[in-house]
């Protein structure tokens, strides 16, 4: 059993205020008060790689891609009513969600584009619309692009950017 001096040393007071300070640093990080803005929806421009260019003669490499879509709101579900895949010039390629998708809290989903899909080309997007009957913790959706030839791997993930909010 370890007992501690009648004067603590400094060492120990320091010690403990480094773990106490810690402490409420981590609970602060750790609040789900503090989860950020809500919304009630929103679109989101998620840029798209279907290739990218590489070598001295710009030879193309191309890229599968897979849209993810991710509810981070522990309480509440949202209600993905688009993901609409367009090509470099802006071009509407594909409407992938036909009728509203219910994501349940913290549930997910996925759209792929196939690596032999190069209809979108260098510059491709989707625009991804959802929304909630209740403000929400944004959902978290980027695009995931992989590709491998003769031992080769390339990956690469890109960001959703919220280009408009939505009003209740």
């Amino acid at each position: 059993m370890y007992v501690l001096p009648r004067r603590p040393s400094r060492f120990f007071v320091c010690l403990c205020a480094l773990a106490g300070f810690q402490a409420l640093a981590w609970s602060a990080a750790v609040s789900p008060t503090d989860a950020g803005p809500r919304s009630y929806g929103q679109s989101v421009y998620v840029p798209v790689y279907s290739h990218i260019l590489y070598g001295n003669r710009a030879a193309t490499f191309d890229l599968a891609a897979t849209l993810s879509i991710r509810n981070t709101d522990p309480v509440h579900s949202i209600s993905v009513t688009a993901a609409d895949y367009h090509d470099s010039g802006g071009r509407l390629l594909k409407k992938h969600i036909e009728k509203p998708l219910l994501l349940k809290p913290l549930a997910s989903t996925e759209v792929f584009v196939p690596e032999s899909d190069t209809s979108g080309g260098f510059g491709a997007s989707f625009i991804v619309r959802w929304k909630s009957e209740n403000p929400v913790v944004p959902p978290v959706i980027e695009c995931l692009m992989i590709g491998a030839r003769s031992g080769q791997g390339i990956s690469i993930v890109s960001p959703g950017r919220v280009i408009s909010e939505s009003a209740k």
